[in-house]
């Protein structure tokens, strides 16, 4: 684990609200993805301008967000795409502003209307299903800060495949997880849910997220490390070609 950037305890800062969520991000990416600079983030023209179209207020985390790195794709799009001000709508059902899809339109992620309002509000996620009336906007995490801490978090695990892979688990990959890593200080979710819910982990300088014992996903700050976490996880890691 690195000595420049404690992981772990900055990501327990950076749960509790806004700030400990940028400064996580901003130490983070300084580390793992390269640090954020000046010309990262959205102007606050661009802000302005969506809220004009939407006739709607941006919560301020969406905005601090926004204009601190919305435009690094690979901290928001490298697999599920951040939309951009432009691109900000609200659904058809006039429930809330979406403003993140899944990558092959399997879902999107949003913000009730109804807590539009709020600083740091809710967000929710909703499937996209063959049978539309049964579509619903669920619980995803409790704040939008947390949210974008998920995002940059979930979207360094689907970089570089030099650096990032994936693994089908076996009935072992789990336990070892559990035993060789450090679960990390993020809450399980999607929020209200008990079973298959998404874990975190810290082995040495290897990031990997834990998909309800479904997949496992690791991104190594470098390729060595990547190879040092597959040998203590073996199973069939899809973009091991050693």
């Amino acid at each position: 684990m690195t000595q420049e950037f404690e992981l772990a305890a900055s990501l327990g800062a950076g749960v509790t609200g806004r700030s400990g969520a940028w400064s996580f991000i901003q130490g983070f990416t300084a580390h793992w993805a390269g640090a954020l600079e000046s010309g990262d983030g959205w102007a606050e023209a661009d802000l302005v301008d969506a809220e004009e179209r939407l006739g709607i207020r941006l919560p301020t985390a969406l905005r601090e967000a926004y204009l601190l790195f919305g435009r690094r794709h690979d901290l928001t799009s490298n697999h599920d795409v951040l939309l951009g001000p432009a691109e900000l709508y609200v659904d058809g059902a006039k429930e809330a502003l979406v403003f993140r899809h899944e990558n092959q339109g399997a879902a999107s992620w949003g913000i009730l209307l109804d807590s539009i309002q709020d600083d740091d509000p809710a967000v929710v996620i909703r499937p996209d299903l063959a049978d539309k009336s049964a579509e619903r906007w669920e619980e995803w995490l409790e704040r939008l800060s947390l949210c974008f801490v998920e995002i940059v978090l979930s979207e360094s695990v689907q970089a570089d495949e030099e650096l990032c892979d994936f693994l089908d688990p076996d009935g072992d990959s789990i336990d070892l997880l559990e035993a060789n890593t450090v679960q990390l200080p993020f809450p399980a979710y999607p929020i209200g849910q008990e079973e298959h819910t998404i874990r975190w982990f810290l082995g040495q300088d290897v990031l990997l997220r834990d998909d309800g014992g479904m997949a496992i996903l690791a991104r190594g700050r470098t390729a060595e490390d990547l190879d040092r976490v597959r040998d203590l996880l073996p199973g069939d890691w899809i973009n091991d070609d050693r």
